[in-house]
């Protein structure tokens, strides 16, 4: 049987371009893929407006949405009834709390706190979307102080406040400044968390597991927060028209990403989560650890972040950022605010998208937090 002798000549024919200098005796490097720039040459956004072939905006928003929708695989229900049943609530200076339990969706019933003005409503409403952090013992209440809970939450909370919000509640500022707000655990974090206790080592077991079974763990977050959102906008107490939403790190990628999935939200505030892929998975910056709550399957391959935050425009939204943020560099966040206001001038409608690079590091402190209330007054009130 004739069988061919592949010189080293021949051999270099085979395989096109590449050359005895571009073998590498590994596959992976700093836990990216050798092959890392080859992939991010292939990364066109295709989807992104201005590179679909789809001229009308809202045709493309339409259809932006629908891809970002299916890449979320596949949802979880949504509940037939929230069926509310308030559990506990505490009068609070100006405004009261509530805990709340409801049907987020058809898969599962859960706690929620809630913060009501005193003053007369309705009135405007921020959904509150949490942290990632890579603390899983709270959620929502990293967002709103906890109240009727076991005292190691409440320290929690307490401890997680000074350490990422110079220990001011976003909740309870903005509801003390005349705002209904409302926050969720979200699936992994507090009490809808491991049966078994916290262990982060876990994070990526379950969200495998959630892929095998056809979904994907960010994607069930926004839709969980869709749901909320719909419940909350339907209270007496709260404007259906003057809802908006907030988060910070891992929050800011669900407030954005809420925002752009559902017109429900009025208004969206990101602090300290914005980048472009380039930089995020570079060998230069690196900065990219494979956070499972902001990766949905395929997306990359019709869409960057700025651009999936564009199917918002035109509504107001503000992104915050740190220039000193160990987690997102400046140059990925400054090339993704200009895509972003690129899409909003092109609906005339850049004054509507307020973007910031703060000389602070991952924060959400006061001052953040009167930024944030700045600009609901403006486009909420």
């Amino acid at each position: 049987m004739y069988r061919k002798i592949l010189t080293a000549a021949t051999l270099a024919c085979s395989i096109g371009s590449m050359t005895a200098q571009d073998y590498k005796p590994y596959g992976v490097e700093r836990e990216m893929p050798a092959f890392l720039n080859d992939i991010k040459q292939e990364l066109t956004y295709p989807m992104a407006w201005g590179n679909s072939d789809i001229t009308d905006f809202d045709t493309w928003r339409d259809s932006a949405r629908h891809v970002l929708t299916e890449a979320m695989l596949a949802p979880p229900p949504h509940p037939d009834d929230f069926n509310p049943e308030l559990i506990a609530e505490e009068k609070r200076d100006g405004y009261t709390a509530k805990k709340i339990r409801l049907n987020i969706s058809k898969y599962t019933r859960a706690d929620v706190l809630m913060l009501l003005p005193d003053s007369p409503g309705p009135h405007p409403g921020v959904v509150l979307l949490h942290d990632h952090g890579g603390h899983y013992f709270i959620g929502k209440e990293k967002m709103i102080k906890p109240f009727d809970t076991d005292s190691a939450v409440i320290k929690d909370a307490d401890m997680w406040a000074k350490q990422c919000y110079a220990g001011q509640f976003v909740g309870d500022y903005l509801a003390s400044k005349g705002y209904a707000v409302i926050s969720a655990d979200a699936i992994f974090w507090g009490e809808r968390g491991r049966k078994e206790g916290v262990n982060k080592a876990k994070l990526g077991d379950f969200a495998g597991n959630l892929m095998g079974l056809g979904r994907c763990m960010s994607g069930i977050m926004t839709h969980e927060d869709s749901y909320l959102t719909e419940f909350f906008a339907s209270l007496p107490e709260v404007d259906a028209d003057r809802v908006g939403c907030m988060g910070f790190s891992m929050g800011a990628y669900r407030a954005w990403m809420l925002s752009a999935f559902t017109d429900r939200i009025k208004a969206g505030a990101a602090v300290c989560w914005m980048t472009v892929t380039d930089t995020q998975f570079s060998w230069e910056y690196g900065r990219e650890n494979g956070g499972y709550a902001n990766t949905l399957p395929s997306i990359r391959l019709y869409m960057d972040h700025p651009h999936i935050a564009s199917i918002a425009c035109p509504k107001p939204m503000m992104f915050l950022n740190g220039k000193n943020d160990k987690l997102f560099h400046p140059t990925g966040v400054k090339a993704s605010f200009d895509i972003m206001h690129d899409v909003w001038k092109s609906r005339n409608a850049d004054e509507k998208l307020t973007t910031k690079i703060w000389d602070m590091s991952h924060y959400c402190g006061p001052e953040v937090q009167e930024e944030v209330k700045d600009f609901f007054d403006k486009w909420l009130k």
